[in-house]
């Protein structure tokens, strides 16, 4: 059983980033605009953590931090943000407050400088097959499987989670890879059959130790994408990592597994904006 270094593959998709950054030739950094909308303590982190790695690797950071907005006032400074040319990558951090519209939102952001793949239009993409943006957790689940040589073609994957942020692209990228997917979530038959089938099974549901060992086959490959905390208030995922591991060919942990390859990806997918734009 192996232990995916989620920390050490995240290093060096930072390391690329800041090199490439570095001999780009470009006149400038890129530049991302972060816009976070009222008093959320998680998003806050979240939006600190991106900065910090964002600034590491040599990407400029502006937090456009609104206590509170209306629809029409966050659609239109995106909008100044879509059309101002020093501007590469447009990222909102979710979730928003409840009476604003996420979807609306997320798509009034120039698809070319979505960053986070979530537009409508590069989602679109992402399913037919063409280049895009892909969304940062499961453009990071790829590269993990990548780096470690994990075969993708031909093999059976299920995916436990069906959101737009993690459940259908991962689904998308896997189908483009040639395997035979399966997506399971809340209203699903017979889950632990479905699992039982996996050569490689994605789990992103947000339920704490969700599954166990009873639902691995021998041998699989386990991703796990969930942050959750115990009833000891200590950060695990939504796979019980200390009874599933030993059944494991690889697996990820919580921490250290996923979570560091989202803000990776992210630094990849700013750089990889403003060379297109360039180009």
């Amino acid at each position: 059983m192996v232990i995916i270094d989620g920390r050490a593959v995240a290093q060096k998709v930072r390391n690329e980033a800041k090199q490439a950054i570095q001999e780009n030739g470009f006149w400038r950094s890129p530049r991302l605009v972060i816009f976070r909308v009222g008093d959320n303590s998680a998003s806050a982190t979240y939006v600190r953590n991106k900065t910090k790695a964002s600034q590491e690797v040599g990407i400029e950071v502006e937090d456009a931090y609104l206590t509170t907005c209306t629809q029409e006032s966050l659609e239109s400074s995106i909008e100044n943000m879509n059309y101002d040319e020093t501007v590469d990558g447009i990222l909102v951090q979710l979730p928003l407050p409840a009476y604003l519209d996420s979807n609306k939102v997320l798509n009034s952001i120039d698809p070319e400088k979505d960053v986070d793949g979530f537009t409508d239009i590069n989602m679109g993409r992402l399913f037919a097959g063409k280049e895009c943006t892909v969304a940062c957790t499961p453009a990071g689940i790829m590269r993990l499987l990548d780096e470690y040589n994990i075969e993708i073609e031909g093999k059976k994957v299920v995916i436990v989670g069906r959101s737009n942020i993690v459940g259908k692209p991962m689904a998308a990228l896997m189908l483009n890879r040639n395997a035979t997917v399966t997506i399971c979530h809340s209203k699903t038959k017979n889950l632990k059959e479905e699992c039982l089938q996996a050569d490689i099974l994605i789990v992103a549901i947000g339920k704490p130790k969700f599954i166990t060992a009873d639902m691995i086959k021998e041998g699989a490959v386990v991703v796990d994408v969930g942050i959750n905390r115990d009833e000891n208030n200590k950060l695990c995922g939504d796979v019980d990592f200390e009874n599933v591991a030993p059944r494991c060919s690889f697996i990820t942990p919580v921490p250290g597994g996923v979570g560091p390859m989202t803000v990776a990806m992210l630094m990849k997918n700013t750089y990889e904006a403003m060379k297109k734009r360039y180009e």
